[in-house]
């Protein structure tokens, strides 16, 4: 029996890749090919899908603007969550655990529910189609996230260091900066992870708060049909192509999410 424990695993990795196969394999393939016929590989192979995205301005710009707003977000929010997440984790005050609960009900709050009121104030102080829209809407539920996540890692750090750096010497932010944060890398890297992805894969208010000039990649994909109906090769090329950020992130950040599994705070 021991001989055959290898197969259970195998099967779960193969029953987990084998949506992103077809994807991949879709986008090799022509509408009709998709809609005609049923097999694992493609029968009249093109490149032609992949060709149209990195052409077409449209298709390309979805990309650089969708990193561009993910990435500002990914900063503002941990750069905003490390000072908050330390005052959670080194001092008590009154109310400090009602504040912390209500920091996480902003996360659990549905997107829906912000959508207009961020249309409505972006349009009025001319924010409305950028980047920087987008980001700061997304900071509405990440920060409480990267503040949570900062938080559990700050807390297993023991407050002797914090004293013997005074006593040394050091201001706050010197301290803070040059020490605190270094040692917190694992908890830093955990929280932009998952501000990348959730700024990443979030659709609503991306579309809600753009038109044009910053319109994300997901927008663009929900603008495919034609009078012959979906372009189904090129929504399975770019849909292939979106999963590529998020892997690269995850190649980067690997050792940190185990540790934040460790510490229980993932």
């Amino acid at each position: 029996m021991k001989s055959y424990k290898w197969l259970v695993p195998t099967f779960y990795i193969v029953f987990l890749m084998l949506p992103i196969y077809w994807l991949l394999n879709m986008s090799f393939k022509t509408t009709n090919e998709i809609l005609g016929v049923f097999s694992l590989w493609p029968q009249d192979f093109t490149l032609s899908n992949y060709k149209k995205i990195f052409t077409d301005p449209t298709w390309y710009g979805g990309y650089i603007n969708s990193i561009t707003y993910v990435v500002i977000n990914t900063v503002i929010s941990v750069s905003v969550a490390l000072p908050a997440a330390y005052a959670f984790s080194r001092y008590r005050f009154l109310g400090d655990k009602h504040l912390f609960f209500w920091l996480l009900t902003n996360r659990m709050a549905p997107p829906a529910v912000f959508a207009l009121p961020f249309f409505q104030l972006y349009s009025a102080i001319g924010l409305f189609d950028t980047h920087l829209a987008v980001a700061l809407a997304h900071c509405l539920f990440n920060i409480p996230l990267a503040v949570w996540i900062l938080e559990g890692f700050m807390s297993a750090v023991p407050k002797e260091l914090d004293e013997t750096a005074y006593l040394d010497g050091y201001s706050f932010w010197h301290f803070f900066v040059k020490i605190f944060v270094p040692t917190i890398a694992a908890g830093i890297g955990v929280a932009a992870f998952f501000c990348f992805m959730y700024s990443w894969v979030e659709l609503l208010l991306a579309k809600t708060l753009t038109s044009v000039a910053a319109k994300p990649i997901a927008a663009t994909m929900t603008r495919t049909a034609s009078t012959a109906g979906y372009e189904l090769g090129l929504l399975a090329a770019a849909g292939t192509l979106t999963i590529i950020p998020g892997a690269f992130v995850i190649y980067f950040v690997r050792h940190y999410i185990a540790k934040g599994f460790a510490l229980g705070r993932v």
